[in-house]
């Protein structure tokens, strides 16, 4: 039987991949890949565009998309066969990508095009890939002597296998633990949509009562509604202590990254970790993200004060990090007369996808269908095409909504196909949208909380970037930007979750279908900002935490990393934590991937304050406007990593980005 994973096929056969094929096909395809670049090296023919810079692209195509889909499925359908398969290939993969800067032929051929009257007339796009060549070989270590780079391909297939290991503890951890409440009067204060999950995932174990676990829908609802404060806080040690001991234990695992990623920085000329990841990023270096992280913390203090002192009082005695949920949604119930559960039976899931899809429609002028001809990796899976104005295809997606445990938790965009130039226009995309979402129990649809229908905007917004982009250079399309950019068309969808213009279209009762009612959504509305302090200061709690771990953090000098972590945690916290906090051992943001968000974790409010700027114009001219919308999609979404972003921003907004929009929409601003 012919092997699935050798060829890129926009129709991936997800039904017929099995872990027996991965080793098979990522040996084959990194033979042809390493063919390949030796013909490029051994070619005397003079150096142009195509037979260099797009050779390179073009080698690795079919061992990337292999890779990809192995990864993908490793992330949303383990087994462990699967999981053995892909841990074996991983190195050898990670040794290739990390070889090719490193070979010198190639390192030549590369500079000797970059001298050629062709390169000096490149068009704007395929310079700015010849540039970032350029740039990425030398911090690849191209220029590096022959020991420094055998010591980089070491550091770099070291932390490939160690990130991947991280990301497999946190999934084993988080699954390792369930509650069982036998009695009914144990479930005091939890919403009826939460008591039917837990029902139906004990009958789905075999197991008599109501089962939580520390996935998201069943976690964040024990936490923010059950009575029961000693179920609360076993819940909020289990989750705040996963892959912190025995043999998950994740500690080892981020001294060894840190470390690494350090030796590596070092090696390459930066003095540390955030330097070299943030030199090509809007923040351009550490120190320039750590004042942002620093003044907005600064900008915060006060109101996260107030907060905090307020729900003390309202809680009438010393309050514990487990109580903070549970005392606020109180405290915004009694202040608002709002519970966000009453929004729950407006947002069955099926109605929110529809509804998505119209906002989308209305902003970009795309169609979105859904398919049954792609197959894919699970029964819950469903399959779409989006279509621009005139029918072309630009691109599908797979949904991928809902908890299992062999599925990693969190919610994600992922990239499987990245379209190209052709004779007719672009090829299609292709992408993916993940999330762990209130499942469908109790023979209801899904309901969603108002947050899981900012997730669901949010991801699709990842999605639309990738899917609309039009670069001609598949290395700078879609996504493929820097960091602090990437979050901008995904924060920019959630503003639409919060218009009642918008809401209208598909905010709708799942059993009468009225809309929500004026009482409920002005009730809503002024809730909006209840405790933005404290949100905010988690947010730049991470974001100081993950700069201090990558500019100064030394074991030999501050000893155990889970304490450095917690101490830097506690200072952003409303309670003092547990002895035992650990949240750092699951932190996969930063240790899942060799670099993922790793000295980068400030991009999410860097973003979000080009967010909150860039929605000013949408508010202003009509959140419906298309001519607005179509320059988004012009100046943004299609560009990708084709121009810097403070250009593209600049394009589209006019100006350089206003750093109050954020303080003002959240109503923090002095």
């Amino acid at each position: 039987m012919t092997n699935p994973l050798t060829e890129v096929q926009f129709e991936v056969p997800f039904d017929r991949v099995r872990a027996e094929h991965v080793e098979p096909a990522i040996d084959q395809l990194l033979e042809e890949a390493q063919s390949s670049l030796d013909s490029l090296v051994a070619s005397e023919a003079p150096p142009t565009y195509d037979n260099t810079l797009a050779a390179l692209e073009k080698l690795v195509e079919k061992l990337e998309f292999a890779m990809g889909v192995v990864g993908h499925l490793e992330s949303v359908a383990t087994y462990p066969e699967l999981r053995a398969a892909f841990n074996e290939v991983q190195p050898r993969v990670s040794a290739f990508f990390s070889r090719i800067p490193l070979n010198e032929g190639v390192w030549k051929r590369v500079k000797d095009f970059s001298r050629t009257k062709e390169a000096r007339k490149l068009s704007p796009t395929r310079k700015r890939f010849l540039d970032k060549t350029v740039d990425d070989f030398r911090k690849s270590g191209a220029e590096l002597s022959p020991s420094g780079k055998a010591r980089l391909l070491q550091i770099n297939v070291e932390l490939t296998t160690l990130t991947t290991k991280f990301a497999q503890n946190v999934l084993d951890a988080t699954n390792a633990f369930d509650l069982t409440i036998g009695d009914k009067r144990g479930l005091a204060g939890l919403p009826q949509t939460a008591i039917e999950a837990a029902r139906e995932s004990a009958q789905r174990k075999g197991v008599s009562g109501w089962r939580f676990t520390l996935q998201a829908p069943s976690f964040l609802a024990v936490m923010t509604y059950l009575d029961d404060e000693q179920v609360r806080e076993k819940m909020y040690r289990e989750f705040s202590r996963r892959a912190a001991s025995g043999r998950l234990d994740n500690s080892e695992n981020i001294a060894k990254i840190l470390a690494l990623r350090k030796e590596k920085a070092q090696l390459l000329g930066f003095a540390d970790f955030a330097d070299l990841v943030l030199e090509d990023r809007m923040a351009k270096s550490g120190a320039r993200a750590r004042e942002f992280v620093q003044d907005l913390r600064k900008r915060t203090q006060a109101a996260f004060d107030r907060e905090n002192e307020e729900l003390e009082g309202f809680g009438r005695s010393r309050l514990q990090p487990w109580d903070i949920a549970y005392q606020a949604e109180k405290l915004r119930k009694e202040r608002y007369d709002f519970d966000e559960e009453d929004l729950r039976p407006y947002f069955p899931y099926e109605g929110v996808l529809r509804g998505l899809f119209e906002v989308a429609h209305r902003l970009f002028r795309i169609r979105i269908k859904k398919r049954v001809d792609l197959p894919a990796w699970d029964a819950s899976v469903n399959t779409y095409a989006i279509e621009d104005a005139d029918g072309t295809h630009l691109g599908s997606y797979y949904a991928d909504y809902f908890p299992r445990e062999n599925k990693r938790d969190g919610a994600w965009m992922d990239s499987l196909i990245t379209g190209e130039p052709t004779a007719i226009g672009f090829s299609p995309h292709l992408g993916v949208n993940c999330g762990n979402l209130t499942p469908p129990t109790g023979g209801k649809p899904a309901l969603l909380t108002h947050r899981e229908v900012e997730t669901i905007f949010h991801e699709f917004g990842h999605l639309l970037h990738h899917l609309l982009s039009r670069v001609e250079v598949k290395s700078l399309a879609g996504t493929n930007v820097a960091w602090d950019w990437v979050e901008l068309p995904s924060q920019i969808m959630e503003n639409w979750c919060w218009e009642r213009e918008a809401l209208d279209l598909f905010a709708r009762h799942y059993e009468s279908g009225d809309p929500i009612p004026d009482e409920l959504f002005n009730k809503m509305r002024r809730a909006k900002n209840f405790r933005s302090a404290n949100a905010q200061m988690r947010q730049l709690g991470f974001g100081t935490l993950d700069l201090a771990l990558h500019t100064q953090f030394v074991q030999e000098r501050d000893g155990d990393v889970v304490a450095f972590a917690r101490k830097i945690l506690q200072r952003h916290s409303p309670t003092p934590l547990p002895e035992d906090y650990s949240m750092v051992t699951a932190f996969t943001h930063l240790f899942a991937s060799p670099v993922g968000y790793g000295a980068g974790y400030y991009s999410y409010k860097w973003s979000e304050m080009l967010d909150a700027d860039a929605f000013t114009r949408f508010a202003r001219e009509g959140v419906f406007s298309a001519e607005t919308g179509d320059s988004f999609r012009r100046s943004i979404l299609e560009r990708g990593n084709s121009a810097e972003p403070d250009e593209l921003f600049r394009a589209f907004m006019g100006r350089e980005p206003d750093p109050e929009a954020l303080l003002r929409r959240l109503g923090l601003a002095a």
